[in-house]
């Protein structure tokens, strides 16, 4: 298991459009992953999941990742955060 927290930076938070691409990233990994917002902990990979957290610009959550690819889920996860929802490819 692989943990790191971030803040989201995004002015909006991770509502409906950020949260959909950030579902379609997690879809990448193999891993099993989960966004945790203070003591909430949901599917990364369920878009209602994630959005029910209702997270704003300012948030600290942890992404945690178990599995094959559990270390590169959860940096790419957070360095998709920190770019404020932009892909590298």
């Amino acid at each position: 298991m692989f943990v790191k927290e971030v803040s989201v930076k995004n002015p909006e938070g991770l509502h409906a459009r950020p949260a959909t691409f950030f579902i379609q990233k997690a879809n990448e990994y193999k891993s099993s992953i989960w966004v945790e917002k203070e003591e909430r902990r949901v599917n990364a990979k369920s878009l209602l999941g994630v959005l029910s957290l209702g997270i704003v610009s300012g948030t600290p959550i942890r992404i945690i990742a178990d599995g094959a690819d559990e270390v590169d889920a959860v940096e790419g996860l957070v360095d998709f955060i920190e770019s404020g929802f932009k892909s590298n490819h």
